[in-house]
């Protein structure tokens, strides 16, 4: 059975996409932390962080990596927050936010609505910021 992040990957369920390439995809959380909060998905679906290859999670890693420089040029926060939950989905994905402080990292304190226009600013912006670090080959048009 495909899970809910498989459905947007595939394109079944729509999703704000700002990375894309052959192992993991990058978009926008429905429940943000902050903004430009995104999800790093892999493609294939691995549940639990410790199920997937030390190669998926090096990967996985090397994205959010470079996403969270563009949330951090973005948005200047004090630090920029990972994490790895799993229990809303499960299909392993890492959080990439800005964080002001720790109540930043509190799932409680996530956004229980968005703004569709605001969410597709921070989208068109995160790519604009990939891009512009280097990241063109794997941004979304």
């Amino acid at each position: 059975m495909s899970t809910l992040f498989t459905k947007i990957i595939n394109g079944e369920l729509p999703g704000r996409f700002v990375w894309s390439d052959d192992r993991a995809v990058g978009f926008l959380s429905i429940n943000p932390l902050g903004p430009g909060h995104t999800l790093v998905v892999p493609r294939a679906e691995v549940d639990q962080w410790i199920d997937a290859d030390a190669g998926l999670i090096a990967h996985l890693t090397a994205v959010s990596r470079a996403i969270g420089g563009a949330v951090r040029t973005i948005w200047q926060p004090p630090r920029v927050g990972l994490l790895v939950a799993g229990f809303e989905v499960p299909h392993l994905h890492v959080h990439v936010f800005p964080a002001w402080d720790m109540a930043a990292f509190d799932f409680a304190n996530a956004a229980p609505s968005v703004d569709q226009v605001e969410q597709d600013g921070h989208r068109d912006t995160l790519r604009a910021a990939l891009r512009d670090a280097g990241h063109g080959a794997h941004v979304p048009s």
